[in-house]
This record gives C-alpha cells, sequence and structure tokens, in this order.
C-alpha cells in the first residue's frame, strides 16, 4: 500500500506550515471579532443590550456566530498543536497533511458557508455586510491552505498512512505527555479484548452490559478517574477523563458511557455537597460500589430547566418527591440518583431547584424500580445501548433530609450548571472515539472490498471519506483537549466546552455516515458494525446539550456586553 500512495513531501505540504496554520486561525477569530458587533447590532434593544425577543427571532444568525466561532477557536487549537510539536520536532508528514486538509475545508466553509446541519447553512454575510468584515476571510494564509490543501493528491496521501499504519497514524501524536499516552495505550487494549469483540453482539440482543465488566473497570479506576485520592479516586483530571472516554467509546459508546452519571455526580458532590457527603458517597461511586444516575429531565420541560415541576416537601426527617423524570440511563441498576427537584412551590425559576442524592435499591430488567414510591419503565432506543433508558414516576418517594445537596435548599441549579463543564467535555471525548471506531470500521472494510478488480479504498470518492474523517477527528480532538487543559487549570471553559461538544458531536455523525456510506448496502443491515454506529452517534448532537442549545450558549457568552 505504500508504494501505491508514494508521496513528494515537499510537493504537498507548504513551507512553514505551522505559521500558516497560525495565520490562518488568526483571520478566522478576525472575522469572528469583526461580526461579533454586527450581530450584537441586530439583537441590541432600545437600551443597547441583547433583546431576548429579537435574539429568539433571530436564531440562524446566533446560532451561526456560535459555530463561526467554534470553527475558529477549533482551527486556533490545532494550529497551537502543529506548533508545539514543530517547536518539539515531532510534527511529521501525516500530521502536517491532516492539519492542512482541515484547514483547506474549514477554511473553505467559513468563507462560502457553514452547514449547521443537512438543511441550514450559515454563511459570512448572514452575520456582516460590512466589506472590511469580511475582508479577514480574504487573508493571504487562508486562501494558500484552501488551494494548497483541497488537492486529490493531499488526500491519498493521508490515507496512504492510514492504509499502512490500519487508522492508528493520527494517533501517532495527539500533543498528550507519556503518562496520558500511556492511559490511552492501556484502555485502547481494554476496549480492544473486553468492549469490542462484543459490542455488536449486546447491542443487537439491546442487553445490559455486564455487571463483571462495570466492576473490572470499577477496580481500574475509571468512575474516580477525576476524583480527588484522599477520597478513594485517581485524581488524574480531566485530560485523562477523554482518553479513557474516548478509547472506551471507540469499543462501544455504551461502555464508554459507564461513568458520565459518576464524573456527574462526583463533580457535583465536590462542587456543592458537605464534608460529611463527600466523605459517604466519593469513595463509594470511585469503586464503583455505588453506582449513580442522573435524574434531571422531565417529559415537557427538555433544556427548560427553570420550568421543572417535580417537587420535594419535607417531611419530618425526609423529603416526599411526587412528578415525573425521563430519558434518565442506566437508572435500574443505579443505587444512587442526583436527582433535581423543586423544593420552593412558590417559585416557577430556577430559584426554587434543590438537588437530593436520592438512595435506591438496585433493579433488574424484569423489575427496574423495586422502591416505594417509584415507579417506570423503559425507553426503547435505536441506538446508545447498554444502560438502558426509563421514565420515572415519583409518588411519595422519600428521601432522608441529610442527603440535601451541601444541606441548603434552592441552589440545585446553581450545583448542576458547576456540571456542565465536564460533561460537555467528556461528551465530546465520546464523540472522537465514535468518530474514530467509524473511521476504524470504513477503513477496515475499504480494504477488503473489491470491486472491479480492486480494494475500493483505491476509488477517489471512498478514499476521500476516510481522509476527512482523520482530519475532521484530528481537529476535535485537539478542541476536546483543550477544554480539558483549561478545566484542569481551573480556568472557566464552559464557552470551550461548549464548542468541543458541538463540533464533536457533528464530527461523529459524519463519520459513522461516511463509514455507512463506504459499505453500501452492507452497511444497511443490522449484522454491520457500520448500522450500529450511525443510531450511537445520533445521540451526541441531543444530549448533554442538543446542537442549538450549545451553539445559542456559545453565541450568547460572545455576545453578552459583559464578557
Amino acid at each position: 500500500m505504500a508504494a501505491a500512495f508514494e508521496q513528494d513531501r515537499a510537493r504537498l505540504i507548504p513551507d512553514a506550515l505551522p505559521a500558516l496554520l497560525r495565520q490562518a486561525a488568526d483571520a478566522a477569530q478576525a472575522f469572528v471579532a469583526a461580526a461579533q458587533p454586527h450581530v450584537r447590532a441586530r439583537l441590541a434593544g432600545a437600551d443597547g443590550r441583547i433583546d431576548r425577543r429579537r435574539a429568539d427571532a433571530e436564531q440562524h444568525v446566533v446560532h451561526g456566530f456560535g459555530w463561526y466561532a467554534a470553527y475558529a477557536e477549533m482551527m486556533s487549537e490545532v494550529a497551537a498543536w502543529a506548533i508545539r510539536l514543530e517547536g518539539e520536532g515531532r510534527f511529521g508528514e501525516i500530521e502536517a497533511l491532516l492539519a492542512l486538509l482541515l484547514f483547506a475545508e474549514y477554511g473553505a466553509q467559513m468563507r462560502g458557508g457553514i452547514p449547521m446541519n443537512q438543511g441550514e447553512t450559515i454563511r459570512p454575510s448572514d452575520l456582516a455586510d460590512d466589506a472590511a468584515a469580511l475582508a479577514a476571510l480574504d487573508a493571504p494564509a487562508l486562501g494558500a491552505l484552501i488551494r494548497a490543501g483541497a488537492r486529490q493528491d493531499v488526500k491519498t496521501a493521508i490515507v496512504g498512512h492510514l492504509a499502512d499504519t490500519h487508522g492508528r497514524a493520527i494517533l501517532e501524536d495527539a500533543g498528550l505527555d507519556s503518562t496520558t499516552d500511556m492511559v490511552r495505550d492501556q484502555f485502547f487494549a481494554f476496549a480492544q479484548e473486553k468492549v469490542q469483540p462484543f459490542a455488536h453482539e449486546w447491542h443487537l440482543a439491546d442487553a445490559l452490559i455486564p455487571l463483571p465488566l462495570v466492576e473490572e473497570l470499577g477496580a481500574l479506576g475509571v468512575f474516580g478517574m477525576t476524583i480527588p485520592e484522599g477520597y478513594g479516586g485517581l485524581g488524574m483530571g480531566k485530560t485523562a477523563m477523554c482518553v479513557v472516554s474516548e478509547e472506551l467509546s471507540r469499543g462501544w459508546i455504551g461502555v464508554g458511557s459507564l461513568a458520565t452519571r459518576s464524573e456527574i455526580a462526583a463533580e457535583l458532590i465536590l462542587c456543592g455537597g458537605t464534608e460529611a457527603q463527600k466523605a459517604e458517597w466519593l469513595p463509594r461511586i470511585a469503586s464503583a460500589e455505588t453506582l449513580p444516575t442522573a435524574v434531571f429531565t422531565e417529559p415537557d420541560t427538555g433544556s427548560d430547566l427553570g420550568a421543572l415541576r417535580t417537587r420535594a416537601a419535607l417531611s419530618g426527617d425526609a423529603y416526599a418527591v411526587h412528578g415525573n423524570k425521563t430519558w434518565i440511563t442506566h437508572a435500574a441498576r443505579a443505587d444512587v440518583m442526583t436527582l433535581l427537584v423543586r423544593t420552593d412551590p412558590a417559585t416557577n425559576n430556577y430559584s426554587g431547584l434543590s438537588m437530593l442524592l436520592a438512595p435506591k435499591p438496585r433493579g433488574t430488567v424484569e423489575d427496574p424500580f423495586p422502591a416505594e414510591g417509584m415507579s417506570g419503565g423503559e425507553i426503547e432506543v435505536i441506538g446508545y445501548r447498554g444502560m438502558k433508558e426509563y421514565e420515572i414516576g415519583f409518588d411519595g418517594f422519600r428521601v432522608p433530609a441529610a442527603n440535601l445537596l451541601g444541606g441548603v435548599e434552592g441552589q440545585g441549579f446553581k450545583q448542576l450548571m458547576a456540571t456542565f463543564e465536564s460533561a460537555r467535555i467528556q461528551t465530546a471525548a465520546r464523540a472522537v472515539g465514535v468518530a474514530q471506531a467509524a473511521l476504524d470500521t470504513g477503513l477496515a472494510y475499504a480494504l477488503e472490498r473489491r470491486q472491479f478488480g480492486r480494494a475500493i479504498i483505491e476509488f477517489p470518492r471512498v478514499a476521500n471519506k476516510l481522509a476527512m474523517m482523520a482530519a475532521e477527528i484530528m481537529g476535535a480532538r485537539q478542541l476536546t483537549y483543550f477544554a480539558a487543559r483549561r478545566k484542569d487549570e481551573g480556568k472557566r471553559c464552559d464557552l470551550e466546552a461548549g464548542m468541543a461538544k458541538l463540533i464533536g458531536a457533528r464530527v461523529a455523525w459524519a463519520a459513522a455516515d461516511n463509514a455507512l456510506q463506504i459499505h453500501g448496502g452492507n452497511g444497511f443491515a443490522t449484522e454491520y458494525v457500520a448500522s450500529r454506529l450511525l443510531a450511537d452517534a445520533r445521540i451526541l448532537n441531543i444530549f448533554e446539550g442538543a446542537g442549538e442549545i450549545q451553539a445559542q450558549v456559545i453565541a450568547r457568552r460572545l455576545l453578552d456586553e459583559t464578557n
């Protein structure tokens, strides 16, 4: 394969590429900065502040601005990665080719229009009609990369590297330290042995992930990855969490998502719990002795948590809970619920919400909720299986008063908001893992499948899909790691986490869709892994904040005059 894809590096890759990437990324950021006042002016009321009604009416523009900002940030992080590797003498041919293709495609989209989904495209002229603002995208560096990176021989060279290394090429230098690279290797090997060979069988059977596997992951520290050592965790930080989530999700998103509920529960308790609550719950969560589930969403509220209706009234030494929840992952098997409720019935907004640490008996598929005052049933889903989704009804379910998180009512929404950064970073990592699985599957099939006397990978329309998958995965990975590093440094990163989740989810969907297309009709058959990956990837743009919500949050942060 190497001979078939032999290329001349000097002909393919521009001189001083990392510096050129930085100039192009700066041009992308300059356009976002130049467009910002134009977008704000369209949304401003008489007092100069953003008018919510205007912002709602202009969602296409608002969300589009969020997309442009996310693209520019990803390009900046890829440029920073390239410069860092070059300084260490590690910026090799595959890294250069992937960066070149990514900037060519994403630069062209920024100039011509970014697809927010299959039917909605945001164009630069939608954001600013000022020639000076639009001129930022005419930067010579951006044009040079678009011309150089869009060539067929660049894509062909990338696929040559992929074929020769069976996809490992794009992970040769993700820019991590040696310890985190070792963690990746450990969990890659684990997933390839204990998860990937069985995942499709579990998916087709709609079976729960076997408990021995859950226990083994607990022994490896997966559920306490970011919990401090003093509470029984590994204290390794969010970047390590990303790598573990990524590799386990590459095996199967169900297994890669097992620790998400533990991550959310631990973050809630660490940020908002009393010292007694930390000492009681964190070691048990870290060891997987206690499996948590997140119980926030209601049938009629979705992302509008301020409209939440499930109520909890203090009665003696316990809260009595009444109401309905939905889309609760791994609920039957869970031992404790992080349960968001309204403790002040006089409120109809975020102020009256509280978080309860609600213990429950572990259920089974046949009897999911063997608890007094609690009932529910399974929601059947097309993908993201292995933990099962449930709806739950509460009718007098009792939670000890001592289990009010933090011991003070009315703090629930604030406590939940503190978890969003970590949850979205981890979701972005899961998306990268699913995208990588799609590349693995599509590449293997393209190498094996023969048509008209040759492997289909030799057809450019097949090869180009694989090349673009690899480039986008690299970009999404760097943006995710950037958000994780900011979190590890104790910096605010809700903006970066939202960007990583927004782009990661779309990259996963595109990769899964292309992997299925490479399979042709076989990809539509449930016996092929490609069909599962498409179903699994689709959820990533919905949970932990739908793509529309992510774009809105990003844009509002950047448009808010206080930032």
